[in-house]
């Protein structure tokens, strides 16, 4: 294993970096062009069904076959002339990743001839089986039917492939045969149009009639690690579970914040102009790139999109990334901690409102009344974010989120929201104000003076500082939930967000209807909500290091929950509460529900046992056998000092070493022994929940425990006869 460690490691270091075609045209000319986007179908659809689509986009009605027909064959028309030969539609089931099945645009007639065919049955329905994706119990083996649906909002788009071919991809919702939605896109959809639902009433009612949709828009940081890919061919933990299990870290790793914002190796660059060319064209805003605190861990960051479009198009990110990696013979690592000892990776979900009037519901104003409107949405969210505070942190639960959770770059498992001195200032001046409500208003009155309103400063962009250690910050014009790991589909986190916030809205308009009922003036009872709500929010309001133990005990007393684990966070998902409320939206039923949570623990227990078997396959048959073989040169060597007379001091300390060995290869044998016991016990539990517990409290506990003799190991064996590559090789990336 040390020679292919050796080769792998030449390898690397002799990669040329490969050369990328650079377009000639501007940006501007090329962007979105492998998309059926709006300019491709006026052009080529009739004024007739170019409406039916955009009215289905936009208001969410549904399309006629003869509409569809039309659609499909525009679509396939502008397909084929790009060199498509397959189509297939483009979904996100219940996996973590993406899913397609390609199929010909082709079929044969009674003749035997071939004919070019697709469609609008065909764009609008597949059926892949769904027993073969997760499902939660809600489909048996023998039930496979599961249908893919073609969702308009999202445009379809080609992606080429590496034979030079390329395929039409439909984005679709996947759902049940009973109806069941089976992805992260259909509860998204949902949750889209009941915020929208929501906030345009309250608009409507309390500050403008011209606005007649509000969508929910999110900007996706996407952070990542690089490794050279025959470096990662000689990590069997990297290629088994995405992380490595062992490790000890290199004599330089991030502790001289060198790497943030550095000069990007030649290489790396030459991967990311490729893939952002590549993401260009199929219309994703990617405008960012920089390297990341860790070595090699590099961030690429888009403009906001709306929330269906973005959570689309990070997914679809990630897998062209893996692709044009592959080109560059390198490999990309999205998962949340793939080295111990330096920072892991997340994906910051920045979110806000907008209307299609173009307003920034989350942006402050200079002007009294629209700032009051600002305060309205500002103060719910936070609102929403108290109250179903479990359930946000249920929707990043994962094995490998755990791992990186109250680590030095990530938010801790306590839920918290950091507003800054500005606005912590302005809540309190608010929730200070008299009891306006029984004030009554002179005609000629300035009612936002009475209120105070006009004493808010003009707020800048910028008038929050950033906290790093906050899961749920407010950095200006957008809440930013910094929890979500590198590898989630934003869909989770976004769906519960969408739909905590939409439920606050509405019960805040039933609220300021009681005042209004009473004759208060609109404004008046607006203010006094905001009053009971700053209040009733106020211990999830934190400002200072969410690190620190303080923080732990003080959140302790404020009554916010410590959810460490993933098993006890998506435990969440079965609350009575939580069930209630998307029952009640519409966004899941109650079998979804559960099947949710039956879904995410068993990819937990799955990942955790993985890791587990990666530990004791490497530890005994790579790290002991090959320690043991140099323990036996040790022994040769002290053997023949002996022989020739040498002092027994010179040979004393080989001899303790020797020892060392012996204590480490012993202990790992019997931990990997009792760990495969554990996980024999695990396994043989048939409650789901009892056994996550059991591989989150048991089973996991030993592979540190065993990686810790694993590390100290390699820093005794012989550096030409270690069998893995060690961090200082992966880590260094040119």
């Amino acid at each position: 294993m040390a020679i292919a460690r050796f080769k792998a490691l030449e390898l690397a270091q002799s990669r040329p970096t490969v050369p990328v075609k650079i377009p000639t045209e501007k940006v501007t000319d090329y962007y979105g062009s492998n998309t059926f986007n709006d300019e491709v179908m006026r052009s080529l659809l009739s004024p007739e069904a170019y409406l039916k689509i955009t009215n289905a986009i936009e208001d969410g009605k549904k399309i006629d076959r003869e509409a569809a027909d039309e659609v499909a064959a525009a679509m396939k028309s502008w397909a084929l002339s790009k060199g498509v030969t397959h189509y297939t539609h483009w979904f996100q089931p219940l996996t973590g990743t993406t899913a397609e099945k390609h199929d010909a645009f082709f079929d044969i007639t009674g003749k035997g001839k071939a004919v070019e065919k697709f469609k609008g049955s065909a764009l609008v329905q597949q059926e892949p089986d769904a027993s073969s994706f997760p499902n939660g119990g809600i489909r048996s083996t023998f039930e496979a039917r599961g249908y893919t649906a073609w969702d308009p909002s999202s445009p379809a788009f080609i992606m080429e492939n590496v034979a030079g071919t390329a395929t039409l991809c439909i984005p679709s919702v996947f759902v049940s045969y009973t109806g069941e939605a089976l992805d992260y896109k259909t509860p998204l959809l949902k949750s889209s149009e009941l915020i929208d639902k929501a906030a345009t009433k309250v608009m409507n009612e309390y500050f403008s009639r011209e606005v007649s949709k509000v969508s929910a828009s999110v900007g996706i940081e996407q952070e990542y690690f690089l490794v050279d890919e025959a470096l990662y061919n000689a990590r069997p933990d990297l290629m088994m579970s995405g992380r490595t299990v062992f490790g000890h870290s290199p004599a330089k790793g991030q502790q001289l914040e060198d790497h943030y914002f550095g000069s990007i190796p030649s290489r790396v660059n030459a991967f990311m102009v490729d893939f952002e060319l590549e993401a260009l064209k199929l219309g994703m805003p990617v405008r960012t790139r920089h390297n990341e605190v860790a070595p090699a861990q590099f961030e690429v960051a888009p403009t906001f999109e709306e929330a269906n479009l973005a959570c689309d198009h990070n997914a679809l990110l990630m897998d062209l990334m893996n692709k044009v990696a592959a080109k560059h013979k390198m490999r990309v690592l999205f998962h949340e901690k793939p080295f111990s000892g330096i920072n892991g990776s997340g994906k910051h979900n920045n979110w806000s409102l907008a209307t299609d009037t173009g307003v920034n519901l989350l942006g402050p104003s200079t002007k009294p009344k629209e700032n009051l409107r600002f305060l309205t949405f500002f103060v719910n969210t936070i609102k929403a974010v108290h109250d179903y505070a479990d359930l946000l942190r249920a929707s990043i639960a994962t094995a490998g989120n755990e791992h990186r959770l109250g680590a030095n770059e990530a938010p801790p498992a306590i839920v918290s929201i950091f507003i800054g001195t500005e606005m912590t200032r302005v809540l309190n001046d608010l929730e200070n104000l008299s009891e306006m409500h029984d004030i009554k208003l002179e005609k000629g009155d300035n009612v936002y003076l009475r209120l105070g309103i006009n004493k808010i400063p003009a707020l800048l962009l910028d008038n929050t500082d950033r906290n790093r250690t906050s899961p749920f910050a407010f950095t200006g014009n957008k809440f930013e939930f910094r929890a979500v790991g590198s590898s989630a589909n934003s869909a989770a986190p976004m769906t519960i967000l969408n739909t905590i916030v939409a439920n606050q809205l509405l019960q805040f308009r039933e609220e300021v209807d009681v005042y209004l009922e009473k004759g208060i003036k609109k404004e008046l009872a607006i203010v006094e909500v905001l009053k009971k709500y700053v209040k009733q929010s106020r211990k999830i309001l934190f400002e200072g290091n969410g690190y620190s133990e303080e923080w732990a005990a003080e959140a302790a007393e404020r009554g916010l929950s410590n959810l460490k684990t993933a098993p006890e966070a998506l435990r969440k998902y079965l609350d009575k509460s939580a069930i209630d409320l998307f029952s009640k939206h519409g966004i899941f039923n109650e079998i979804e529900m559960h099947a949710r949570y039956e879904i995410e623990i068993e990819n937990y227990i799955k990942k955790i046992q993985i890791e587990s078997r990666v530990v004791g396959d490497l530890a005994i048959n790579h790290i002991v056998s090959t320690s043991l073989k140099y323990q036996t040169q040790l022994v040769d060597n002290v053997r023949g000092q002996k022989e020739i007379g040498i002092d027994p001091q010179y040979y004393a300390p080989t001899i303790e070493i020797i020892k060392k060995i012996s204590i480490y290869t012993a202990k790992i044998n019997n931990l990997v022994d009792e760990m495969t016991e554990a996980r024999k016990e695990a396994n043989n539990v048939e409650d789901t929940a009892e056994r996550a517990r059991l591989y989150s409290t048991k089973v996991k506990n030993y592979l540190e425990e065993i990686r810790y003799c694993v590390d100290k190991l390699e820093l005794i064996v012989d550096d030409d006869e270690w069998p893995l590559p060690k961090y200082r090789e992966l880590l260094l990336i040119r």
